[in-house]
């Protein structure tokens, strides 16, 4: 399998080859050539495989050559250590529980198979530098992906008081160690950390000299293994009954990414609905057919607010540019604050199923889309009691605090603090 640049530049390289380089030369994205499909019968069977089954058929065609068998299924079964639920919150839509990792989040799944295939996969003879900017919950996932993981150090760059303070209690609990992960609080938005970050990669001296590379979904080796659950969902769904449609809460987009080379690989869904919150330049892009991206606007679903989601350059690549085609496979919805409290408050009321923010947005954006007979999963994307700050006001309630996040809470509280400058970032990458 080789992988080449969403932008054409350069020779294809090895999987290892794009999972340490991160971010391509030419400033695009990795993608891999091709990709493999399942046959009809796999699909058949997929009720009868269980989650690391799973991932290891989604996830060998990419590695195959580069990783022994044996071992790659050994990576799999201990990335993938905590259960993907499908809940049926209301008749015919149902709630994929991506949360119920070590961090609480969907990112897990990415960080965690990404962390031990770099682990495996690096041959450098100089600790590896693993950059990240997060807008939530890639930040603290991939901090406890790679705590601990020998020849590697960790920045995450995460926008000054525009986390949630549980999200930026789990972001820091490492930063008061002397370990090998530091978060940092950046003056400025989500757009501005990933902007340090492309201008890091983009300075061949400053990239060169710290080993860096990407552990947001630009890079392939985390955008990759989120294909696995997508397969995982339906499997749990059984034999197909009429259409079936899955919402993904969007803001980078890389998540409706990996659904979408899924589907591509044979994943049974008929569309997509991404669902994003005020920062809607996807949506737009699908409804008038341009794409302008913009300053991001804060909401509480914060994990989301991308202005200018990096991932929308490998859906162009997937469609040749072709927005009919993408018109097809995707629709597109925006959701507002105030709709998201109500809809969290009526679902509680009625079903007994609490989401947070992120989650609501899914579930709101694949209620607007659902006609007759479709059957409908949600990605629900992290525990409500991560943005208990939110949800417990508009419940009346207080929800139960988890054991990680508990023990997040309970660390004593390190921020540090930087401008949003390369000059700034290239001093820690120095160190």
């Amino acid at each position: 399998m080789r992988f080449v640049t969403t932008r054409g530049g350069g020779r294809p390289l090895t999987f290892t080859e794009a999972l340490l380089e991160g971010l391509a030369p030419d400033g695009g994205l990795y993608v891999p050539e091709t990709i493999e499909p399942w046959t009809a019968d796999e699909i058949a069977r997929l009720p009868n495989r269980t989650l690391t089954e799973i991932g290891y058929r989604a996830l060998r065609p990419y590695t195959k050559g580069e990783l022994d068998a044996t071992l790659f299924e050994a990576l799999v079964v201990d990335a993938l250590n905590f259960p993907v639920p499908l809940i049926e919150v209301e008749p015919g839509i149902f709630s994929l529980e991506l949360f119920h990792g070590p961090t609480l989040a969907f990112k897990d799944v990415g960080a965690r198979m990404m962390a031990r295939l770099m682990a495996s996969l690096d041959r450098g003879d100089r600790d590896l530098t693993v950059l990240a900017a997060t807008s939530g919950d890639t930040g603290s996932a991939v901090a406890h992906a790679f705590h601990g993981v020998p020849h590697t150090r960790v920045i995450v760059l995460y926008p000054d008081g525009r986390v949630s303070p549980t999200q930026e209690a789990q972001l820091t609990m490492f930063n008061g160690e002397s370990g090998n992960v530091r978060a940092y609080a950046v003056a400025g938005s989500f757009d501005d950390c990933h902007r340090l970050t492309r201008e890091a990669f983009g300075d061949d001296a400053l990239s060169s000299a710290a080993r860096l590379t990407s552990a947001n979904s630009v890079n392939v080796g985390r955008l990759l293994p989120q294909m696995v659950y997508y397969f995982h969902a339906v499997a749990q769904l059984g034999a197909p009954a009429g259409e079936l449609l899955i919402c993904t809460p969007s803001g980078n987009f890389g998540n409706l990414t990996a659904g979408l080379m899924a589907r591509r690989a044979g994943l049974p869904v008929s569309r997509f609905v991404a669902a994003t919150n005020a920062n809607d330049v996807v949506p737009e892009y699908l409804e008038r057919g341009v794409f302008t991206p913009r300053a991001s606007v804060a909401t509480i679903a914060n994990a989301m607010d991308v202005g200018h989601p990096s991932n929308f350059e490998r859906m162009l690549w997937l469609y040749g540019n072709d927005l009919q085609a993408m018109r097809r496979d995707i629709v597109g919805n925006r959701h507002g604050d105030a709709a998201v409290k109500a809809t969290i408050r009526r679902v509680f009321d009625e079903c007994g199923y609490l989401m947070d923010p992120h989650s609501a947005i899914a579930y709101l954006g694949l209620k607007q889309t659902l006609t007759g007979r479709q059957r409908g999963i949600f990605l629900s994307t992290a525990h409500p009691a991560k943005f208990r700050e939110i949800v417990e006001p508009v419940i009346g309630t207080t929800i139960e605090t988890p054991a990680p996040l508990a023990e997040a809470l309970a660390r004593p509280r390190h921020i540090l603090r930087i401008p949003a400058t390369l000059d700034a970032l290239a001093v820690l990458l120095h160190v």
